[in-house]
């Protein structure tokens, strides 16, 4: 078969997977929702498990045979851009790039491994998942454990997320935190609101917070990243000018570099509280870094194993990158996983997401190998 019949395969599925509305939020996917019937449909051969685990959180695992090899990918996206100017879920292939909702996050390597699968008959297991960029990853976590109960064992796992490609071995973890501020409510003309005004309290652990940040970007590294990525997403509090804040909430996160650990980081920035008995502070999502920690012993200490396992594959290594990704939780699981997939992260999210064709190809070829093998 000819690269340009190979393609227009690979383009048929991804826009049959593009026409599909997984935006997520909101979280109306379930067990029954189109894209997972089209995706039964393409894996004849296969024997099918779906779990649904309510909330739009849905699973579904073909396997082929007695594989040692699990790819996994996940099908929901993000909503749609405002300002995206055509249809997005109308795949538009021009100039040599696939445009539409999804394409490169992360449906691109969706019709990729469809179509390999549907070329090879190797022992291969694909596991689609549907709440990756909900930030909940429940699918990928339930599946950890249960493939922990079953003594599921794989030697390799590959997420497909946007790299160009490249096999990534290592990315920053992830923590998030949520925390109320408590002040001591009153009339704004007394001058204790300067002490006692819960935004006020907020602003001063803020300033805390970011010169931490801007410390470790200073005088942190790790082959090639620079400092932890920290970011104040949302404050809300107080009334008006005129009254004193009894309440300041804020929600917050970090992405550490990966020979740091997310929880000890995400605790010593809690402690910059000027007054800690005037905050409480909520984890909320935790991600490790990729490989993550295990046994005790910090992720680092994993990547050789990484290098050796994906030089066998002969694929080309990338450097460790910024963004996270659910590969960490098959490695905190114990599996020895890497990130794998066409196009940029820069491309992901944005109105007028899209691919290149040659990279879906590329990872065509690289799917059909692992496939193969």
């Amino acid at each position: 078969m000819n690269e340009n019949h190979q393609l227009q395969e690979i383009l048929g599925h991804l826009r049959a997977l593009v026409s599909f509305d997984t935006q997520n939020p909101p979280r109306h996917i379930d067990a029954s929702s189109p894209i997972f019937e089209y995706l039964r449909e393409q894996l004849e051969g296969f024997e099918i498990e779906v779990t649904d685990l309510g909330e739009g959180c849905v699973s579904l695992l073909a396997t082929r045979g007695t594989p040692r090899l699990l790819m996994n990918c996940h099908v929901d996206t993000v909503p749609a851009n405002p300002s995206w100017r055509r249809d997005p879920h109308d795949l538009l292939v021009d100039d040599g790039i696939a445009t539409g909702l999804g394409a490169c996050d992360i449906k691109g390597a969706a019709a990729c491994m469809l179509a390999a699968a549907q070329r090879t008959d190797g022992d291969i297991a694909l596991l689609f998942t549907s709440d990756e960029e909900a930030g909940s990853s429940r699918c990928v976590r339930a599946f950890v454990e249960g493939a922990r109960t079953q003594q599921l064992d794989y030697d390799l796992v590959l997420v497909a997320e946007p790299t160009e490609c490249q096999a990534i071995l290592e990315h920053r973890g992830i923590m998030t935190y949520s925390g109320e501020f408590n002040g001591v409510p009153g009339h704004a003309a007394q001058p204790r609101a300067l002490v006692d005004s819960a935004i006020h309290e907020a602003t001063r652990w803020t300033a805390r917070a970011v010169d931490f940040a801007s410390e470790q970007l200073e005088n942190a590294d790790y082959k090639g990243l620079e400092g932890i990525a920290f970011n104040i997403g949302r404050i809300e509090g107080g009334t008006k000018p005129n009254m004193i804040a009894a309440s300041t909430k804020m929600r917050w996160g970090i992405r550490p570099l990966p020979s740091q650990e997310p929880r000890e980081l995400a605790e010593q920035i809690c402690q910059l509280a000027e007054r800690p008995w005037r905050v409480q502070w909520t984890p909320g999502f935790y991600g490790p870094t990729l490989p993550a920690p295990l046994d005790g012993k910090p992720g680092s200490e994993r990547v050789a194993k990484l290098e050796e396992m994906v030089g066998e594959l002969n694929l080309s290594v990338g450097d460790p990158v910024n963004f996270w990704t659910e590969a960490s939780i098959f490695s905190e699981g114990g599996f020895d996983a890497f990130v794998c997939g066409p196009g940029n992260i820069e491309q992901a999210h944005a109105a007028g997401e899209w691919v290149s064709l040659n990279e879906l190809h590329q990872a065509y070829e690289i799917y059909c190998s692992l496939m193969s093998r």
